[in-house]
């Protein structure tokens, strides 16, 4: 064999070594972490606006509008 073709194995050779470490790495996290599924808990339907929500910390305010007018100053 001459140089040039030792040198394309060896560059194949490396390449197929990345791709064989990329699956295998691959094949562990998704074996490790995996996908548990659905979870057992439900906390129901939960308005994402916190003044809404109904485990929301503070009362809801009569007039929440930011803008100026009547009863929204």
């Amino acid at each position: 064999m001459k140089t040039s073709d030792e040198s394309v194995v060896a560059t194949w050779v490396f390449i197929l070594i990345l791709v064989l470490l990329f699956a295998i790495q691959s094949f562990l996290a998704y074996k490790v972490i995996g996908n548990a599924g659905q979870p057992s808990w439900s906390y129901g339907i939960v308005r994402d606006v916190p003044g809404e929500s109904p485990y929301a910390i503070y009362p809801k305010v009569p007039y929440p509008q930011h803008v100026e007018g009547a009863k929204g100053e």
